[in-house]
């Protein structure tokens, strides 16, 4: 399970931080009257999305240290 936990922060830690540099990316070119992702997503959005995963790792950070803290000594 500990294994999984893991997994599952690195992939979210790296999905928000790619959407961060497409966010970046897209409001730049948005800027030149162009557009990479058409309609679907705004800038705005992205870091919106990029936020709530970036979110979700550090609670599972939190809870990982908490966790590390109340385990029995042996």
């Amino acid at each position: 399970m500990q294994g999984l936990q893991h997994f599952v922060q690195r992939v979210c830690f790296f999905a928000a931080f790619f959407l961060l540099a497409l966010a970046v990316l897209e409001r730049v070119v948005n800027f030149f009257g162009c557009t990479i992702l058409s309609t679907l997503y705004t800038p705005g959005r992205l870091l919106e999305l990029a936020g709530v995963m970036l979110l979700f790792v550090i609670t599972l950070l939190l809870r990982q240290i908490r966790e590390s803290m109340t385990a029995p000594k042996a």
